[in-house]
């Protein structure tokens, strides 16, 4: 029986990857990594084992002692910190006899650092949204001058790792921004950049050295909890929709190809329409799966399970094509204390009672 390692068990991003896995049925023992005893002891992996933050200065030690003592067949990391720690001493991870299909280590400091994922782009000639780093007052002021839309908002946010709209704030106001900044400590760390609309994508693909073996797009109608955040992104999706877009599907390549020369393991670009209709790419979540991720996999293209059959066996998908494999339209609702429902607008409708 293989085994399969899923870090960040019992968040909302690898409870998906560990659902998914489950429900592929192939038998393997599925153990789950993670640091939040409240949420892990709540994922479905057969084995969790609490380990310390990835930020923790024996989260090395404690990796490496558990890989040995479980010698799985593979493992996937699941959160960008994480990712990122631990691929800074990837040789001795490898000698446990483990397997992982990740980018090179270059390929994820550009991605988790969002400016420098927006530099590639923009060199690749990408359509993105301008951005200007602000190191002080000044470069505020010149970025509502020079960045506004017709009302003179721009969007900031922060560049460090991190998700759920890290420092996400829309405003044309100088006063409000610079206080902004000063209760995140952000000189330095934060960009202002040309608002978009509120109309996103993801394109999330699988490559292996450098060939694109599947991707698919979902949109967003909506953020969990949204009253919640000040920008009204949570990174959190309440309602995932399938959908297609030829140039999603160009913007998602050229965004991979961008950031690395050879895309391997999982590239999930995040874009937002501009108001010409042109999707621009905001970030690419590298090396792991997205929140959603299950939605796929009830539908019928179990991500998580292609991954670990090229991983542990050597084994591609037989698909009838690589982009967009799902039709059009499924919809994912989300809640708390409720089971996802994968549904269609037309099943909603019929479902429930209108007396107006």
């Amino acid at each position: 029986m293989a085994k399969i390692v899923v870090t960040g068990a019992g968040s909302a991003q690898a409870n998906g990857v560990i659902n998914s896995l489950l429900l592929a049925n192939d038998k393997e023992e599925i153990i789950g990594l993670g640091s939040e005893a409240s949420d892990l002891v709540m994922c479905r992996a057969h084995k969790r084992y609490l380990m310390p933050h990835s930020r923790d200065e024996s989260y090395k030690t404690e990796l490496i002692k558990v890989l040995n003592r479980e010698k799985p067949d593979m493992i996937h990391f699941q959160h960008d910190l994480e990712l990122s720690i631990a691929l800074k001493f990837k040789s001795e991870i490898e000698q446990t006899g483990v397997k992982m299909l990740v980018p090179d280590y270059e390929t994820i400091d550009t991605c988790v650092h969002k400016y420098k994922s927006w530099e590639k782009f923009k060199a690749a000639g990408i359509k993105v949204p301008e951005n200007i780093v602000l190191y002080n007052a000044d470069d505020l002021r010149r970025s509502l001058k020079e960045l506004g839309d017709d009302k003179g908002t721009v969007w900031l946010r922060s560049m460090s790792i991190g998700g759920g709209g890290k420092g996400a704030l829309p405003t044309n106001d100088f006063e409000e921004a610079r206080e902004w900044i000063d209760k995140n400590e952000g000189w330095g760390d934060f960009v202002a950049a040309e608002l978009l609309t509120k109309e996103t994508v993801t394109w999330l693909s699988i490559w292996h050295n450098g060939e694109l073996v599947v991707a698919q797009t979902r949109k967003r109608r909506g953020w969990a909890h949204s009253a919640l955040s000040v920008s009204g992104v949570t990174g959190v999706t309440k309602i995932g929709e399938t959908c297609s877009d030829p140039k999603v599907d160009e913007v998602g390549m050229a965004a991979c190809k961008a950031v690395s020369r050879m895309p391997n393991g999982i590239y999930g670009v995040d874009m937002t329409y501009d108001r010409a209709g042109v999707p621009n790419p905001t970030e690419i979540n590298i090396s792991r799966f997205f929140t959603t991720i299950q939605f796929f996999a009830e539908a019928g293209l179990n991500m998580p399970k292609i991954l670990k059959d090229i991983v542990i066996y050597g084994k591609y998908p037989q698909l009838e094509t690589k982009l967009n494999p799902l039709e059009n339209g499924l919809l994912w609702l989300r809640a708390m204390d409720c089971a996802p429902m994968l549904t269609t607008q037309a099943k909603i409708e019929k479902a429930l009672l209108k007396l107006w």
